[in-house]
């Protein structure tokens, strides 16, 4: 069917030449076969039998009939189920998705499973040790979440705990402003309670210098501070591109332990060790205690499970509970990913119990979600006939490069492999993959040469579809 739009030709009533619709603004509109079609306004078989003269039972069932119903939420943004729409299935999808949804870090200790001992020595770290503390390691290890749950933990203990996300774009000057202007000015030992300024809601930003200012500037403020203990939480500092900033953060450390200061830093990040994160710096080594994120143990990966039994009112058999603990390879974000989907299948089927095939299929739907992210020159690579002749030496080299940057050399590749193969050999075999097909890139250092997948997702798609096959074999 084709509309054609009122031209400049149309007569001054708004009809065209040999329209059947006058003043309609559209030529006549027909079918296949000719045959004149109704107008929207027709499509009411009261309004059409008003405009015709005929009758409401002369015009098809069809047009009397109600269209397709659209999906609708579940729930409204206040998270209460509709009423028309609450059932009990409903009802468990939208507790699982609380208690494993993977989309975004945890917050709250009620859905925070397994990192006991890393939450055991965070806060013994900060409350017996008056250290900051850096806590580091891979992506998706569950140091965010970490960061968020220990926040609520220490506000519960009157800690006065600010968080902050940094970016690639992050100033020093520009965050600890806004970190100040956080703190109440009552808390500053200058300030007197009964005296005009502390009866004021004011904060502790007004008392840094005008213009730039520096680490120790910013010390002296802090180190007036009484009556609270503040921590500063400054989450994905791997993100932070200015040396500058680093180098501020590392003397405010310095300065803030030197004057034995109410504040504490908490640095999250990805990192391998802690001079990867902050640099090598020997003076303040004594003000720092480093955290390793280590992969969940298997324990730990039931114990998240449990959550999303607990909340859904289902259970993990033993066969699924092993294939996400074999996938997820340890990553919290992966345990509440594929348990998440694994118990929407289950549901989907009205069952109470998650089984292999229903982890299976969500192990696969990951997988293809995966690979259908990827840019489509990516996708091609992946498919050529060199990849699937070197699939070995590509999963070995994702398993290589499961590290916190990525970046693997060819005796790692080696080590995966086995020693079923020569270093020359592997060498020359990834060099395929950087010049003639795009999905490595390789960088020289004082030591060997270093390789990296080019597009980040590509090694964990390959670490998981190989262990999938493996599982299926």
């Amino acid at each position: 069917m084709i509309w054609k739009r009122k031209t400049r030709d149309m007569t001054e009533d708004g009809g065209a030449p040999g329209s059947g619709v006058p003043g309609s603004g559209f030529d006549a509109f027909e079918t296949d076969v000719g045959s004149p079609l109704p107008t929207e306004s027709e499509l009411d078989a009261g309004e059409a039998a008003r405009l015709s003269g005929r009758s409401a039972a002369d015009w098809p069932m069809a047009a009397l009939e109600p269209g397709p119903i659209l999906p609708r939420f579940i729930a409204s943004a206040s998270d209460e189920i509709e009423g028309d729409l609450s059932s009990e299935l409903a009802r468990r999808r939208l507790l699982l998705r609380d208690a494993l949804g993977a989309s975004q870090p945890v917050t709250a200790r009620e859905t925070f499973a397994g990192r006991r001992d890393a939450m055991s020595t965070l806060i013994k770290a900060v409350e017996e040790q008056r250290v900051h503390v850096v806590v580091y390691g891979e992506r998706g290890i569950g140091k965010t979440s970490l960061a968020h749950v220990f926040a609520e933990t220490a506000r519960e203990a009157r800690y006065h705990v600010i968080y902050a996300s940094c970016g690639t774009a992050a100033n020093f000057g520009d965050m600890f402003r806004s970190v100040l202007a956080r703190i109440p000015r009552i808390y500053h030992a200058s300030v007197l309670p009964n005296s005009p300024e502390g009866e004021k809601a004011g904060s502790l930003e007004p008392m840094l210098p005008e213009g730039p200012y520096g680490a120790r500037e910013l010390a002296e403020v802090l180190a007036g501070l009484v009556g609270t203990r503040v921590l500063v939480i400054l989450d994905e500092y791997d993100r932070v591109v200015d040396s500058n900033f680093r180098r501020e953060v590392a003397e405010l450390i310095k300065n803030l332990s030197d004057r034995a200061a109410r504040v504490q830093l908490v640095i999250t990040g990805v990192a391998l060790n802690l001079d990867e994160l902050i640099g090598y710096a020997p003076s303040i080594r004594r003000n720092i205690a480093g955290l390793p994120m280590s992969p969940l143990a298997p324990a730990e990966v039931r114990e998240l499970l449990r959550m999303g039994e607990r909340a859904a009112e289902i259970r993990y058999d033993k066969d699924s509970v092993a294939l996400i603990t074999r996938m997820a390879g340890g990553s919290p974000y992966l345990v509440r990913l594929l348990g998440h989907q694994a118990g929407l299948n289950a549901l989907g089927n009205r069952r109470d119990d998650v089984n292999y095939s229903d982890t299976r299929t969500a192990v696969e739907k990951v997988i293809a979600d995966w690979q259908a992210s990827l840019p489509r020159r990516i996708q091609a690579n992946l498919v050529r006939e060199e990849a699937r002749t070197h699939w070995p030496l590509l999963v070995a080299a994702a398993r290589a490069g499961s590290t916190a940057d990525g970046w693997f050399t060819v005796d790692d590749v080696v080590t995966e492999l086995g020693g079923n193969a020569t270093p020359i050999g592997v060498e020359r075999d990834l060099k395929l993959f950087v010049n003639v097909i795009d999905l490595l890139e390789r960088r020289e250092g004082h030591g060997d040469p270093q390789f990296r997948f080019s597009y980040p997702g590509v090694s964990a798609l390959l670490t998981m579809a190989a262990a999938m096959a493996r599982q299926e074999a």
